[in-house]
């Protein structure tokens, strides 16, 4: 079968066939660029594997074309950058694995060989790059109608497979709700599924970082809820994240049940990734940052990974502060807190990074209840004012996940709180446009404290900043020098503090 619709164009491949016949090898591009041509998504990341040395044909693909080689010998591959692609080589092989080790056995081999050591059938399909038959499509699994049926399949025995590379069960996952949308589903075969619960165990021979790695990429997916389904299902979840499938099940006491919060955080987690998509595609999602101790913005034009995990574990701390009450049935008061303690021994354990895309995960899990309640409640400036002081920059993301947590099967009252909800945020830009909080700067400083009293650190100039502070946010005086100054001299008085000049002003 040769393929005519164009996929082999870039001149790179022309270039690679010449330098291969040239050198007496055979080069394939093969995997994922192939599965994304046919998905009508060609990929700017090539494969090539070669019958012979991937290395010495990369070196001399790169000197023809000028570009410098990245060589990674122990991996027996090596990759070049042409023209705004990424071209990566590897001479083809065969594997073979340890019982306590995902890390294979490597001996050198043919296409065929190279082939059945790939994952899933739809990533086992290559191009020939041979001038006999440029662009013929060899498929000996039968990717292309695996592809065309929505099928997600191993090539060999799915035992086989999943047991000599556990991460391939994941992948597996990641595929099939990745490649899925609106009007084509894919689904992983039946005895593929069997096989991953029956391998499960594996799971503990691979590290937390290859694990993140692939749950990352579920989590930007377009429905991200079918990956986190499938591992429930299949008993991965256990292994990937504990935490989350405590949120499964209900309970009911005199006839009183709750949420059941596993399926309600996934569909938070759909509608913020959808919801953010929107915003994307309209251009109406900023992010701010600092440089040069100047705030800019960029309108964002991808997912923020970080956003969905706040989505992921917002109700996090739900298990542990369960509660029946009663008069009030069941509750889950104060697991914003809890959930927030819990954020950084989550990223700890799933070596992911400690900085500030942890504390922006644990300040959203902190706060995802505080716009719902402005919800319920009169909208005053005030609560307004402190909820974009405590926000800051990340108010736009707080009001997606907020906007997303509204969920009921009663669609009156969804649609009652998110007319609500759209009023609370009308009420934040005015807010914001007035008195300009997000960024808020406490007019007097600590230094100034001390200076004009005349006292060292300590509490006395806590008390007053948080007092000025406070008056500011609560409207009780306008956010400027001379009515801080003035408030922090009455307080100061009460306090039994003077001037230090016996210029009370």
């Amino acid at each position: 079968m040769t393929i005519t619709q164009g996929f082999l164009d870039h001149r790179i491949f022309s270039i690679i066939s010449d330098i291969a016949e040239k050198k007496g090898v055979r080069a394939f591009v093969i995997g994922g660029y192939v599965r994304d041509c046919f998905l009508g998504c060609p990929s700017k990341d090539i494969d090539i594997v070669v019958e012979g040395s991937g290395i010495d044909l990369a070196e001399a693909v790169g000197e023809a074309v000028h570009s410098n080689v990245s060589v990674f010998r122990n991996f027996g591959t090596a990759m070049l950058r042409y023209k705004g692609i990424e071209v990566e080589f590897v001479g083809a092989r065969k594997e073979s694995y340890r019982r306590d080790s995902r890390k294979p056995i490597v001996e050198n081999g043919t296409l065929e060989d190279d082939q059945k050591r790939r994952d899933f059938t739809i990533n086992a399909m290559a191009f020939s790059l041979q001038k006999e038959d440029f662009g013929a499509l060899i498929d000996p699994f039968g990717g292309i109608k695996d592809l065309a049926s929505g099928i997600i399949r191993t090539p060999l025995d799915p035992d086989t497979t999943y047991s000599d590379d556990p991460l391939r069960m994941v992948r597996a996952i990641r595929f099939a709700t990745r490649l899925s949308g609106p009007g084509h589903e894919f689904r992983i075969v039946p005895e593929s599924l069997e096989s991953i619960s029956r391998n499960r165990d594996r799971m503990c021979i691979l590290s937390k970082e290859r694990i993140t790695e692939e749950l990352n990429k579920v989590l930007v997916c377009e429905r991200p809820s079918t990956g986190f389904r499938l591992m429930d299902e299949t008993g991965l979840l256990e292994y990937v994240l504990p935490q989350l499938s405590r949120l499964k099940g209900t309970e009911t006491v005199e006839g009183k049940g709750h949420k059941e919060n596993f399926s309600h955080t996934l569909e938070v987690v759909d509608n913020v990734a959808r919801t953010e998509m929107e915003l994307i595609g309209k251009g109406e999602l900023k992010d701010r940052y600092y440089e040069d101790n100047e705030e800019k913005e960029k309108v964002r034009t991808a997912p923020y990974l970080w956003l969905r995990w706040a989505a992921l574990l917002h109700d996090i701390g739900k298990p542990a502060t369960k509660r029946y009450d009663p008069h009030a049935g069941w509750t889950f008061h104060g697991h914003e807190v809890v959930g927030a303690r819990m954020v950084p021994k989550i990223f700890q354990e799933m070596k992911m990074p400690l900085n500030e895309k942890m504390k922006y995960v644990q300040k959203l899990v902190s706060l995802h209840l505080r716009p719902i309640a402005l919800v319920t409640e009169e909208v005053t400036d005030s609560a307004v004012r402190r909820l974009l002081f405590d926000a800051g920059n990340d108010i736009d993301d707080l009001m997606v996940l907020c906007k997303a947590d509204i969920t009921s099967k009663n669609p009156k009252k969804v649609e009652r709180l998110r007319h609500n909800f759209d009023i609370v945020r009308q009420k934040l830009v005015e807010v914001e446009e007035k008195d300009a909080i997000r960024n808020f700067k406490n007019p007097i400083r600590g230094e100034y404290i001390m200076e004009t009293f005349g006292i060292a650190p300590g509490r006395p100039v806590g008390i007053l900043l948080e007092y000025v502070k406070n008056a500011i946010l609560d409207g009780k005086i306008e956010n400027s020098f001379e009515e801080a100054d003035r408030l922090m001299r009455q307080k100061a008085a009460e306090m039994g503090l003077a001037p230090k000049d016996g210029n009370g002003q």
